[in-house]
């Protein structure tokens, strides 16, 4: 019976299994390499998308701060015009009161009494005269505590003044000082009674 060697085949085989495994072992690791570099790719371009996705916020943001604050600025800006317009108004208002205030005030001196000064800083008035008697100034005081234009009065000084030698009667110096009431307000008080009384009125 012939004899066969086999060793030279199989060293063959074992050379071409060991390049087979090489060659497999090196698919492996292109592919994993492969599909490590689409994770990253991926990845990259997930989180790119992310900061643009923040920088577009980040933009609009900035936008809507911007467009926020000329708004404050705007309400800011009415309001001082509203406040404007209502000072303006008040004042249209309350320009006729000070002719009844004049007139009220030379209705209200009592006999014996006349004034020497009169001044007006906004609602207060100082008033400086010379009257007969005390009693006289105690009248003109009651007269302002009931008038419809003037209130509050506040005696600050009365001085008696001697006859003068020239025939100057005498009498008492005095100084006052009276408040004007505002009609215009006065009004929007009675107004805003009057809505109060109205909606109440209407709620029963």
């Amino acid at each position: 019976m012939p004899r066969i060697n086999l060793l030279p085949w199989r060293e063959a085989e074992r050379k071409r299994k060991r390049h087979e495994f090489f060659l497999s072992l090196g698919a492996a690791f292109a592919t994993a390499g492969l599909i490590t570099l689409l994770g990253h790719w991926q990845m990259s371009a997930s989180v790119q998308h992310q900061r643009d996705r923040n920088d577009y916020l980040t933009q609009e943001i900035a936008a809507l701060d911007k467009q926020i604050e000329e708004i404050n600025g705007l309400d800011a800006q009415k309001r001082r015009l509203l406040a404007r317009m209502e000072i303006i108004e008040t004042l249209q208002r309350s320009r006729p009161e000070i002719v009844h205030v004049f007139d009220e005030i030379v209705r209200l001196l009592p006999e014996g009494v006349y004034l020497t000064f009169l001044k007006q800083s906004g609602t207060r008035f100082e008033i400086r005269g010379v009257a007969q008697s005390s009693t006289r100034v105690s009248s003109f005081m009651r007269n302002i505590d009931a008038s419809q234009w003037l209130s509050d009065p506040t005696l600050q000084i009365v001085e008696r003044r001697a006859a003068g030698a020239a025939g100057t009667p005498g009498g008492s110096e005095f100084t006052l000082f009276a408040k004007q009431r505002s009609q215009a307000a006065a009004e929007e008080d009675n107004s805003a009674a009057a809505g109060k009384a109205s909606k109440k009125v209407a709620a029963k």
